[in-house]
């Protein structure tokens, strides 16, 4: 594992990790109208494009997409760079959801929605994310990096922005986020995440990010989803991401800026400095949105210290059963 520094890949000028051109994944576009129901082709027109979100959606979240498009995704630079956030879905139930999925793409043109068109030993989330990937390499070339999260995370772009501004380094070989270390395989046979010895024989996973908010730089999309071609792990997506990782000789980047699947107890200064808090709803989205837009300017160093220590013991209090109870009566009060 890195923790917060950046090296320059020797895998580059459009090879994989080994040696095979990039250039067969540009097919893609031919089978695009199969793949991608809604491809929003013209969504990465901007040549400059520093750096594209997909939030990964359930397609019934309609209020949930809404309460991200009106407050932290309401942006479309980073410090005078060009930022750009769509919805990545998958498929949908029916022809009438699908109508509404269509109504809502052209309302605000910013959604994607994939769904695999052959046989794929790839479930659900990991296959969503393959998909996802695919799509940034057919579409979006021109991001130079690529931040990968959900409709229920709070994510503080211009402090992701202004960090990966400041690395001073050239945009390669990133995979950054808060890395996961030592984590053991499934190995009951009856769990549908079951990880056989045979297929996977060491005693821990490889280390990766936490799925719920992380960062890939162009090319290392690219070594992933050529990876991925050769990974069939039934896991979790983000662990997935991390075998493809491996396979492809990048190693994940930490920061623990990121919340992973924590939700942060609120605080101006610990969420100006932090990158993502998890499990947001839509009122909590809103009202943090509008304090931190009330409460302009930025924080000292004193004021960012005493918040990350406010914010983190009061979540850390918030897991603690009695806490926990209290502040639930407290809210149905």
């Amino acid at each position: 594992m890195k923790v917060e520094t950046l090296s320059v890949s020797k895998y580059c000028c459009g090879t994989d990790y080994s040696g095979r051109s990039f250039g067969h994944v540009y097919n893609a576009r031919e089978n695009v109208s199969l793949a991608y129901p809604i491809a929003n082709p013209d969504a990465c027109k901007n040549s400059d494009l520093f750096l594209l979100t997909l939030v990964f959606s359930s397609t019934t979240n309609i209020n949930q997409r809404d309460a991200v498009r009106r407050t932290w995704a309401n942006q479309t630079l980073v410090q005078g760079f060009p930022v750009r956030i769509l919805f990545f879905l998958g498929s949908t139930q029916t022809s009438a959801a699908q109508k509404d999925l269509m109504a809502e793409s052209d309302r605000h043109r910013d959604m994607v929605q994939g769904h695999a068109v052959t046989d794929s030993s790839l479930r659900g989330p990991t296959e969503r994310t393959v998909l996802a990937l695919r799509w940034v390499i057919t579409f979006c070339p021109v991001a130079r990096f690529v931040l990968l999260t959900k409709d229920s995370v709070f994510v503080n772009l211009p402090a992701i922005g202004g960090y990966l501004l400041g690395l001073h380094r050239h945009p390669e070989d990133l995979y950054l986020g808060r890395v996961i270390q030592r984590d053991s395989p499934d190995r009951d046979p009856n769990s549908p995440g079951y990880l056989p010895p045979a297929l996977y024989p060491d005693k821990y996973l490889p280390e990766y990010c936490d799925g719920t908010t992380y960062v890939l730089s162009q090319d290392v999309i690219r070594k992933v989803y050529v990876a991925s071609t050769a990974v069939r792990a039934p896991v979790p997506a983000d662990v997935f991401v991390g075998l493809c990782a491996q396979k492809a000789g990048v190693a994940p980047t930490h920061s623990a800026r990121f919340a992973g699947e924590q939700h942060i107890h609120y605080n101006v200064c610990c969420y100006r400095y932090l990158f993502s808090s998890a499990r947001m709803s839509t009122n909590e989205l809103d009202r943090v949105w509008a304090d931190q837009g009330q409460k302009g300017g930025r924080c000292s160093l004193l004021k960012t210290y005493s918040g990350l220590v406010t914010c983190k013991a009061l979540t850390y209090l918030d897991k603690l059963p009695f806490f926990n109870s209290q502040g639930q009566a407290e809210s149905h009060g």
